[in-house]
């Protein structure tokens, strides 16, 4: 995985998107993940944008199926 202070080009791009949508301020570590495929992590984070935007659920609602399903599949992430 590439930390976020190594992050160059593309990835840091990635990385500072990650930043500005975190509650929390920080890069997650699932993102951290997918950094030595920067074109795998864009085509994620698209997905997640369209994933948790509001539209027949609301934001909130994914969140608990996301984590029902995650402490189902007793996935950390």
């Amino acid at each position: 995985m590439i930390e976020e202070p190594d992050a160059t080009g593309p990835l840091a791009k990635l990385y500072a998107e990650a930043k500005s949508v975190s509650p929390s301020g920080t890069v997650a570590g699932i993102i951290k993940t997918m950094s030595l495929r920067p074109d795998f992590l864009a085509a994620i984070q698209e997905a997640s944008r369209m994933h948790f935007s509001d539209g027949a659920l609301t934001r909130a609602q994914h969140e608990m199926i996301a984590s029902y399903v995650s402490a189902l599949n007793r996935c950390r992430y």
